[in-house]
C-alpha cells in the first residue's frame, strides 16, 4: 500500500479508496445492526425516533447503510435500543459472538477469577514477560532517576531514562517535543520508546515520567513487560526536591501550587498502586531509599 505522499497528512489514492471501502463496510454493518436490534425488540422505527431524537427519515437512511452517523447520535440510538454502542459496530456478531459473550462475563468476574483466566489465556507467566526488567514509576520528584541509576550501579544492570529516549528519537528536548507535537505527540514517542526498549533489554531498570500512568495502553504494557515499583513520597517532599534540583517553576507565581500537586496525587494513587511493589521515600536520605529498593528487588527477586 502506498505511504502518505503529502505534508498536509492527505492519503494516497489508493489510502483513501481503502478507506473508503472500510468506512462503506462499516456503515453497513452499524445499519444492520440497527434495524435487527429494534426488530427483535418489536420497536417501530417511529417510537425509536422519539426515544432517541433521531429523525425517523435519518434513521431509514441509517439502516439502508445510507447515513454517515455521528458518535454522538449513535449513542443515542444504542441507549434507546438498550445495547452497548459497541454492539453495533464491532466485526464480532453480538447475538452469536462467543467472544462477546466471553468479555461480559470477565467484566462481570471477580478479581481471582480474572487473573486465572488471563492464566489461561497467555500460558506464558509474567515473570518471563518481564524477564529482568525493573520500571520506576512515581510523580516527579520522588527520586526515580536518582535511585535508579544507584541501584542500577550497585547490580550491574543499564540504567535508562525514557525522557532521554524520547528526546534522542525525537532529536529535541522533551520540552520542544510537547511545544511541537503536543501531550498527543509525546504520548505516541513515548509508547514507541517503551516498545523499542522492551525489545532491545532484558535486564535494565527504567524511570519513566510521571504522566505515563494517563495512557492506558502504554501503562498496560509497562506493568506487563516490567517488573513495577511505584517509588512514592509526601506531596511537600516531591515540591521540595524539584526546587533543590534548581527548578523553581512549580511554585514561581503558583500560590495554589501544592494543593494542585496534591490533588494530582490524589488523582493518580489508583494507578500507581498497579505497580508490584512500593516504596516510600518520604523523609529519607538518598542512601536510605536507595538499600531499601535494593533489598525489595533481592526480596522480590525482579533480577534473579
Amino acid at each position: 500500500m502506498s505511504e502518505i505522499t503529502n505534508f498536509r497528512g492527505e492519503a494516497s489514492t489508493e489510502q483513501g479508496t481503502h478507506a473508503d471501502q472500510l468506512v462503506d463496510a462499516l456503515m453497513s454493518r452499524v445499519g444492520e445492526r440497527v434495524r435487527k436490534a429494534r426488530e427483535l425488540k418489536g420497536i417501530p422505527r417511529r417510537v425509536l425516533s422519539e426515544v432517541s431524537g433521531v429523525s425517523p427519515r435519518y434513521l431509514a437512511q441509517l439502516e439502508a447503510g445510507e447515513g454517515n452517523i455521528s458518535i454522538g447520535l449513535l449513542q443515542r440510538v444504542a441507549v434507546a435500543l438498550d445495547y452497548p454502542i459497541d454492539w453495533l459496530i464491532t466485526e464480532e456478531d453480538p447475538w452469536t459472538s462467543d467472544v462477546l459473550k466471553a468479555a461480559d462475563l470477565f467484566r462481570s468476574a471477580p478479581a481471582n477469577v480474572r487473573a486465572q483466566v488471563l492464566g489461561l489465556l497467555a500460558p506464558e507467566p509474567p515473570e518471563s514477560r518481564r524477564a529482568n526488567r525493573i520500571c520506576l514509576v512515581g510523580l516527579r520528584g520522588a527520586g526515580k532517576s536518582t535511585l535508579g541509576a544507584a541501584v542500577g550501579q550497585l547490580f550491574g544492570v543499564p540504567f535508562v531514562e525514557l525522557n532521554k529516549e524520547i528526546e534522542e528519537q525525537a532529536g529535541m528536548p522533551v520540552n520542544e517535543v510537547l511545544a511541537l507535537y503536543g501531550q498527543e505527540g509525546y504520548r505516541r514517542l513515548e509508547a514507541q520508546a517503551i516498545q523499542r526498549i522492551t525489545a532491545t533489554y532484558d535486564s535494565m531498570i527504567l524511570a519513566v515520567a510521571g504522566g505515563i500512568v494517563a495512557d492506558p495502553a502504554t501503562y498496560n504494557h509497562l506493568l506487563a513487560h516490567f517488573h513495577t515499583v511505584w517509588i512514592k513520597a509526601q506531596a511537600q517532599d516531591h515540591m521540595n526536591r524539584v526546587r533543590a534540583q534548581g527548578d523553581t517553576r512549580p511554585m514561581a507565581g503558583n500560590p495554589e501550587a501544592m494543593d494542585q500537586l496534591k490533588s494530582i496525587l490524589t488523582s493518580r494513587e489508583a494507578l500507581y498502586a498497579k505497580a508490584q511493589a512500593q516504596l516510600d521515600t518520604s523523609g529519607k536520605t538518598v542512601e536510605q531509599s536507595a538499600n531499601e529498593l535494593v533489598e525489595l528487588i533481592s526480596n522480590r527477586h525482579f533480577l534473579d
